[in-house]
């Protein structure tokens, strides 16, 4: 594979501005580069994969590595045309018809449209280990990890949110020796009773750390000294949309309905409500996998190149119109 790398270069104008380098920021960028349209990836380099080994469910890329995934993006991106630069968005304004985005380091770029894909931050519960072991076997989602952390593994699941009992539900499929731990969340006389349905085991009482032994999970620590023997944790994290930067265009991120995190709610397709402005990946689905994020750079994408397209219809139609007049004049 050839190795694309991000540079600093960076142009005063463009047509449209992704905000994000990861899948659903690529994948716009890519979408936006054949519509041959001038456009920049703007990338942080801080994608939320990269703790895993692999990105899974991805029709063709089945378990690629996310580092190698977002390389190759780069290279399909310039490859028609389209530029990727590293660099942190801290700010975005209006002005005129576009807007002005400023990066940490005081450069600023215009463009005309923006798409927003800079995907979210994992706030993870305050139990000792969970940290350090997340991505590998400390983890939430068992479509992305299940296969190869939870298959016929003996699996913990932490009560830590409001979709941890679901978790533990869901983990069952890829495991029968599923224990959930009450600690924060305690299930109720409903789900306990589900619980019990399903044979997983639930552990009351407080989780202090998730430990290890040569490298590799051993177990679940509790308030009372017990160690309760398990090889894959999984947590819910509340899941935070990166956005604090569009607060300034008068867009900030909202509380999920499901009470999992803070995320940008926009229409179908991406268009939110600020002018001008669209959004794609995690920053808006909070659950979307690799897949999902990328189809939505390309559905948000699209959705710009159109309303681009739009404008200047307009635009050409009225200078059509204004010749026309001075010619019948003349």
């Amino acid at each position: 594979m050839e190795v694309v790398t991000m540079t600093d270069e960076l142009r005063n104008d463009y047509e449209v501005a992704v905000i994000g380098g990861g899948a659903a920021g690529l994948s716009g960028g890519l979408m936006l580069a054949r519509a041959r349209r001038s456009v920049v990836v703007l990338d942080a380099g801080a994608p939320r994969n990269a703790p895993a080994e692999g990105a899974h469910g991805l029709l063709g890329l089945e378990g690629i590595n996310p580092l190698e995934l977002l390389e190759r993006g780069r290279g399909e991106v310039r490859g028609y045309g389209g530029e990727v630069v590293a660099g942190e968005v801290t700010g975005a304004s209006r002005v005129g018809d576009g807007f002005v985005v400023t990066l940490a380091d005081g450069r600023t770029v215009r463009a005309r449209r923006l798409l927003v894909t800079t995907g979210l931050v994992d706030e993870l519960p305050a139990v000792a280990g969970v940290r350090e072991r997340w991505g590998r076997d400390v983890i939430h989602c068992p479509y992305c990890h299940g296969w190869e952390a939870a298959k016929d593994r003996a699996v913990g699941v932490l009560g830590s949110g409001p979709m941890s009992v679901h978790q533990a539900l869901l983990f069952r499929q890829w495991s029968d020796d599923v224990t959930y731990f009450a600690h924060e969340r305690p299930p109720s006389e409903e789900e306990a009773e589900q619980l019990a349905a399903r044979g997983v085991r639930v552990v009351a009482g407080e989780v202090v750390a998730v430990e290890t032994t040569d490298e590799r999970l051993s177990g679940v620590r509790m308030a009372d000294g017990r160690l309760v023997e398990r090889e894959t944790v999984v947590v819910a994290s509340r899941m935070v949309a990166r956005a604090g930067f569009l607060e300034s265009l008068g867009l900030r991120a909202e509380e999920h309905p499901a009470g999992v995190g803070e995320y940008v709610p926009s229409e179908a397709g991406g268009r939110t409500s600020v002018e001008g402005v669209w959004v794609a990946g995690n920053v808006t689905d909070l659950t979307a996998q690799v897949g999902a994020a990328a189809a939505a750079g390309a559905m948000a994408a699209a959705q710009i190149n159109a309303d681009l397209v739009a404008e200047e219809t307009r635009v050409a139609v009225e200078a059509h119109r204004a010749s026309f007049s001075v010619g019948a004049e003349a």
